[in-house]
């Protein structure tokens, strides 16, 4: 375990702030998918949750401003996919658009209208289907940098960049031989780490449809997940060790012969699922299956055994089966919140404000340097072209004022309609009388070129 802090630090007395009964959605029914995912994900106006319904695929879509008990009847859902929702997340540029993928094959994006969906109302219209993949699609990751840019991870064991706007696959990298169980960006966009069922860790660079880097990660199969530490160069896995431990390690995406810093965490079953504060440098292990929420405080640059310092575990006897956690910009400076985690309990969803515990009333400069704001910073173009960039920041200190959207045009990709068995037969019998007929005409083109040949 790594040691307690020593040293002086501002976020020494870090809290979760518990929420009171009338601040928790209650009623929540979230899916049952044995898949490994998050299941939840939020932005400063809503929250959703992977539902469990009664075939196909749907979204509980949920308004940050009113939690309180939930009728299972009134929850607005977000139906279209035809097989199980596996992984959802939020565009980091605009509050109202998120993206699903699915058992279908397919990934979606939707756009919740301004004004929310009503009570028991549906939402089945997306705004874009992204088809390519062969297998299930099971995680999705939002470019940090560039707007309309995702990337997708299928069972087919290959990774595409979308984009968005046209609807096409920009790249696809071939990414080992077994399941990628998860997926994410470095700081300015321009790699991929991921870590896979196969036992191995990689840095993909989707540009050059390449792997640059791979190593042997946790020797457990289940619930791997690879996440960047930020503006660092680094990475961190999490996963399972010999005789079933959980165990993190931290890697130098520069050096993957090996980890730099490997360390066990205790012998419970449930996979972790990670969160990383790039603004704080604080990481968080949320374990599913049991109550207990682990953070530390990073030092990147710091030698491998001074580079995690415990901070403290948030504990509940309520197992954890799903975990979202919302962007710097959308939490509360006047409490002095670094990140809010929304955290899935039974038929419960919690907001857990993590905050430091300071008596001033003023702003809180040292606390909240200037964070990702929700525009762009790289045309689609120049990033395929090879151009990096960092985010744009912007200041707390007078409240974050949301950028006014302009809709981008999207060229929708027209599903093909589906065929009835009556239909697709006679579909069948016109390609079969084509076929014969062509192969009739092939037979006397190269009837009159013998004759000719032989005059």
């Amino acid at each position: 375990m790594s040691n307690k802090f020593v040293r002086s630090s501002k976020y020494r007395h870090v809290f979760a702030n518990v929420p009171k009964r009338d601040d928790i959605w209650d009623g929540i029914k979230m899916t049952k998918s044995a898949w490994d995912s998050n299941w939840v994900t939020a932005s400063s106006k809503w929250i959703c949750v992977a539902w469990q319904t009664a075939g196909g695929g749907a979204v509980g879509v949920l308004d940050v401003s009113k939690p309180g008990k939930l009728e299972p009847t009134q929850v607005p859902l977000v139906s279209g996919h035809k097989g199980a929702v596996l992984d959802l997340e939020f565009d980091p540029f605009n509050d109202d658009v998120f993206a699903t993928c699915s058992e279908d094959c397919t990934t979606k994006i939707w756009r919740i209208p301004a004004e929310g969906l009503k009570a028991g109302s549906q939402l089945t219209e997306d705004i874009q289907t992204l088809k390519g993949h062969k297998r299930k699609v099971g995680v999705i990751k939002y470019h940090p940098i560039v707007e309309n840019l995702i990337a997708t991870a299928s069972q087919d064991y290959e990774i595409k960049v979308w984009d968005i706007e046209k609807g096409v696959a920009c790249n696809t990298t071939a990414a080992g031989s077994n399941i990628i169980q998860s997926l994410d960006w470095n700081y300015d966009g321009s790699l991929l780490c991921t870590n896979s069922k196969d036992k191995k860790v990689r840095i993909i660079d989707p540009r050059n449809q390449a792997v640059v880097s791979e190593a042997n990660s946790h020797v457990g199969v289940k619930g791997g997940r690879a996440l960047w530490l930020g503006k660092s160069e680094k990475l961190v896995t999490v996963g399972f060790g010999t005789g079933a431990s959980r165990e993190y390690m931290v890697w130098d995406s520069k050096k993957m012969d090996q980890p730099i810093l490997k360390q066990g965490l205790d012998n419970a079953a449930g996979v972790i699922i990670p969160f990383y504060d790039e603004d704080a440098n604080i990481l968080f292990f949320v374990g599913k299956g049991d109550g207990g929420i682990r953070y530390y405080e990073v030092s990147p640059d710091d030698e491998p055994s001074q580079m995690l310092h415990e901070i403290s575990t948030y504990r509940t006897n309520d197992p954890t089966s799903g975990c979202g956690a919302v962007y710097r910009r959308a939490c509360n400076v006047s409490v002095n919140e670094i990140i809010r985690l929304y955290q899935v309990t039974g038929n419960q969803l919690r907001p857990l404000s993590f905050q430091v515990p300071r008596k001033s009333d003023l702003f809180q400069d040292d606390l909240y340097p200037e964070c990702r704001g929700d525009q762009p910073n790289l045309a689609l173009d120049a990033w395929l072209a090879g151009e990096n960039a960092t985010p744009k920041l912007v200041s707390l200190e007078h409240g974050f004022v949301a950028t006014q959207k302009t809709e981008r045009k999207i060229e929708k990709v027209e599903d093909e309609k589906e065929l009835s068995a009556t239909e697709q037969k006679h579909k069948l019998d016109e390609l079969t009388k084509r076929v014969a007929y062509l192969e009739a005409e092939l037979n006397k083109a190269h009837a009159k070129i013998k004759d000719l040949e032989g005059k």
